[in-house]
Order: structure tokens, then C-alpha cells, then sequence
């Protein structure tokens, strides 16, 4: 592992504007960054998609850490949920992980099991974006018995466990419109900071799983985040002045090629 001097020396340029972009397009539009970056990576700067995605799992824990302060300290999570998620979602991390060690994925590869899963990945969170309000809506007809909300609430944890993992995709946009479906009573500010929440010990658990397989790159990490960061800052500055209903079809759109794009790799 290279020493701080050292790290710091290898910085890329490229990587801190691609973070800067991605930390920009998060603040104007609320998705998570595994949608936007390791799409970025593998596309345009030719990172291997293991490396991508396990990368950007690390990178995602941590500005995610900062998001759940934030939401914490406006009271915007559901922690029971959260709990609830995680119960689902650690132990398919895990598991995961283990299966992807047990069929050969390692560092610096791209095997299609990881491109074929982000490309599906991507679509979903495609049509999660797009259709957002549409979900919303549909959900407030949904007649969820009571005691099937906390079971199918460990399901989806389980279910976004393994995509997240395998693609570093579905935390956000997806994850989101799940908890809509299931929560269609609580405030959307409050889903967002539940959703946020949980994905710090998700993307964690899966990092530190990828970090064992070797497909950490610790550089590149470093470079994203010092684009991220001030990208995050512009972006929210932003929002305000881009209407919703601009953003997210174009989004959504973005996201659709991109998945067609790996798919055709």
C-alpha cells in the first residue's frame, strides 16, 4: 500500500475532475453516486470493473457518512428501518462477497458477471428515477398487511445487499422507491435520510469485501473524493435553479445508455 507521500504524488488529475462531475451531477440531482461513477470508470477512463466497483463502494461509504450526519441531526431517519434493512442487507453483502471470491472475481478484472449486473442495475434505477412520482402515487394504493412490512423490509435489504455488492448500483434511486412502496405514509425527507443511512454500513460492509478480493484502488479513491467533495457543494448550490422535471429524464436517459453501452462492451 503506498504511504501518504506517496499517494498523494499519484493523485490522477483526470480522477479529480471525473469525482468533481459525478459530486456535481449527486448535488443536482439527490441519486447516488454507484449509478453515475463506476459507469464513468469503466467507460471513459478504462478501469477494470472489479476496481470500479470496489472503489466506489468505499468512496460511497464515506460521503454517505457525511449525508447520515446530516440527516441525523434533522432527525430524518427511521432507524428501526434502518436496523431492519441492514439485517437484510449485511449479511447478502457478505455472502456475496464470498461468492464472487468463490467463482474467481478478483482485482482488475472485468468479468461479465460484474458488467452484466450493473447494466441491469442501471436500468432499474433508471426506471426508478423516471417513474418517481409515478411510484409515489401508485404506492399510496398499495394495501401491505402490517405484519408483512418488516419481513419484506428484511427482503429488500437482502435483495438490494447483492446488487450493491456485485455492482456498486442500486443504494439510492432504487432503494428509495422501494422504501416508498413499502413506507408510502412517512415523509419522503424521512425515507431519504433512512435510505442514505443504511447505505454507510451496506457500502462499507461490501467495500471492506472488496478490499479482501483486491479490486481496492486506494489512488483512485482518494483522487475521486477531492472532486467529490466541492462537485457536491456546486451541484446542491444549483438544484434550486434546475427544475426537477428537467434533471431527471436526463438522468434517467443517461443511465439507460450507459446500461446499453455495457451491455454491447
Amino acid at each position: 500500500m503506498l504511504n501518504v507521500v506517496d499517494l498523494l504524488h499519484a493523485i490522477s488529475p483526470l480522477s479529480v475532475l471525473s469525482g468533481f462531475v459525478v459530486g456535481l451531477l449527486i448535488g443536482l440531482t439527490g441519486v447516488g453516486g454507484g449509478s453515475l461513477m463506476t459507469p464513468l470508470l469503466i467507460l471513459v477512463f478504462g478501469r477494470h470493473a472489479t476496481t470500479a466497483v470496489g472503489t466506489d463502494l468505499l468512496y460511497a461509504a464515506l460521503t454517505k457518512s457525511v449525508g447520515t450526519l446530516a440527516h441525523g441531526r434533522n432527525r430524518n431517519i427511521d432507524w428501526p428501518i434502518v436496523a431492519w434493512l441492514a439485517s437484510g442487507s449485511l449479511p447478502a453483502a457478505v455472502l456475496t462477497v464470498a461468492g464472487l471470491y468463490a467463482v474467481g472475481v478478483t482485482g482488475h478484472t472485468s468479468p461479465r458477471l460484474i458488467t452484466g449486473t450493473l447494466a441491469f442495475a442501471l436500468l432499474l434505477s433508471a426506471a426508478a428515477i423516471a417513474g418517481r412520482h409515478r411510484v409515489r402515487h401508485w404506492s399510496r394504493r398499495l394495501d401491505v398487511p402490517p405484519r408483512a412490512i418488516v419481513p419484506l423490509t428484511v427482503l429488500m435489504g437482502a435483495i438490494l445487499g447483492v446488487l450493491v455488492t456485485v455492482s456498486s448500483v442500486g443504494a439510492g434511486a432504487l432503494g428509495m422507491a422501494m422504501l416508498v412502496m413499502l413506507y408510502p405514509g412517512r415523509p419522503l425527507s424521512r425515507l431519504v435520510g433512512t435510505d442514505v443511512a443504511h447505505a454507510v454500513p451496506l457500502t462499507l460492509v461490501a467495500g471492506i469485501g472488496h478490499v479482501l478480493i483486491g479490486s481496492v484502488s486506494w489512488q483512485l479513491l482518494v483522487s475521486l473524493l477531492l472532486g467529490s467533495v466541492p462537485g457536491v457543494i456546486l451541484g446542491a448550490h444549483l438544484a434550486a435553479r434546475l427544475p426537477e422535471r428537467m434533471s431527471r429524464p436526463v438522468l434517467a436517459t443517461i443511465l439507460v445508455v450507459t446500461s446499453l453501452e455495457l451491455l454491447i462492451r
